[in-house]
């Protein structure tokens, strides 16, 4: 590890805020008495956050003095993690690229040359008019979406540097990007699509998978017994027929469009990646003007800021006209995001359905958690 030093130029003093002091007061009443000092890195980290993202020597002694810590201790923390920095950083933004193995066979060191074109030419200098700063850091934890950065709490992950430059060109501009994998992909899954647990029914909370679950264990299911021992009545056969009528159910239903207005309405069948690949592009319902009340459409989990206006300028304003997408205007609006597969393996379509349906409730209902 590099020796690191304070800044030279420091402040001539430190002190929390009265909400960062509650909050501190709360965070050190955590821990058993004597054993205060526990809190020593939550506590720097909180005061690094309020200093503008950099550690100084009135906060280290400021911190040490309410854990009853020698100064000398606190310093060597402040000085060992390199998450607490040492010197002033961007205003706007301090650029953290991974710089390990498989972020480096990635492209790393063409980000590295993107930070030091567009903000400074050496690592924990501030750009010219100080709203940025960068530096190389080791592993950020994922690996398998190399290259990638992170500022602050968020990470952007699967980076070009023509991706980085708009990243920075949008902070600047005071736009919020998107975070996570900038290819489409929504996790960490290949970059051709998910090959395996595709059938989100196997996962998602709320899905008919759980039901079924739910109904075996109540007795109810389908060729199991009745409250009076006898098995159910049906031409199904037990679960051997059940495992049939399932697959003739899901037949049936491949091409359901969701049910508008109706809370509580069964999830569709998904439309799959594959799906998209047999269709041809279909424009959908668009609005040329802005509706007197457009819905959020950031309530649905992987549209931010930057896609939600992508979607306005397209026509898109409600939960109802996503919700009404099947496969061929998925690929259109698909191919105009630019995020392939982002769509669908997202479940916008579904989402937008319980929002559309029943608003927050609804969405609880289905997927067992908030909208986003």
């Amino acid at each position: 590890m590099s020796f690191r030093r304070l800044y030279p130029e420091q402040p001539e003093s430190f002190a929390f805020t009265p909400e960062n002091l509650a909050w501190a007061k709360e965070k050190i009443a955590l821990y058993p008495k004597g054993r205060e000092a526990a809190a020593v890195i939550p506590l720097l980290w909180r005061a690094q956050e309020q200093n503008g993202g950099w550690t100084t020597e009135p906060m280290i002694r400021y911190v040490a003095d309410m854990l009853g810590m020698k100064h000398i201790r606190v310093l060597e923390i402040a000085t060992f993690y390199t998450m607490f920095q040492l010197a002033p950083v961007g205003g706007k933004a301090h650029i953290q690229v991974c710089g390990t193995t498989p972020c480096m066979l990635r492209g790393a060191e063409e980000l590295i040359k993107v930070c030091k074109r567009k903000i400074a030419r050496k690592a924990h200098e501030l750009s010219e008019n100080g709203d940025f700063s960068w530096e190389e850091v080791e592993c950020l934890g994922a690996c398998a979406n190399a290259p990638m950065i992170q500022i602050d709490e968020k990470v952007y992950e699967d980076l070009t540097p023509e991706q980085l430059k708009a990243i920075i060109d949008d902070i600047a501009a005071g736009r919020e990007p998107e975070t996570g994998p900038q290819n489409g992909r929504h996790s960490s899954e290949p970059l051709g699509g998910a090959t395996t647990l595709t059938d989100e029914s196997l996962y998602n909370r709320g899905s008919d998978a759980e039901k079924l679950i739910k109904a075996a264990k109540s007795g109810k299911a389908t060729g199991g017994k009745s409250a009076g021992g006898k098995a159910a009545s049906g031409k199904t056969g037990g679960a051997r027929g059940e495992k049939k009528a399932g697959v003739a159910k899901k037949a049936k239903g491949a091409g359901m469009k969701p049910a508008a207005g109706k809370a509580g309405a069964a999830r569709v069948k998904p439309v799959t990646l594959a799906d998209l690949d047999k269709v041809e592009e279909k424009a959908p319902d668009l609005k040329k003007k802005r509706p007197a009340n457009p819905d959020d459409l950031k309530m649905i989990s992987g549209i931010g800021p930057k896609i939600e206006g992508i979607l306005h300028d397209l026509g898109v304003w409600t939960f109802a006209q996503i919700a009404s997408w099947g496969a061929a205007e998925i690929k259109w609006v698909d191919a105009r995001l630019k995020f392939k597969g982002r769509i669908v393996r997202e479940d916008w379509v579904n989402q937008a359905d319980a929002l559309a349906a029943g608003g927050r409730d609804e969405y609880v209902k289905r997927f067992g958690k908030e909208p986003r």
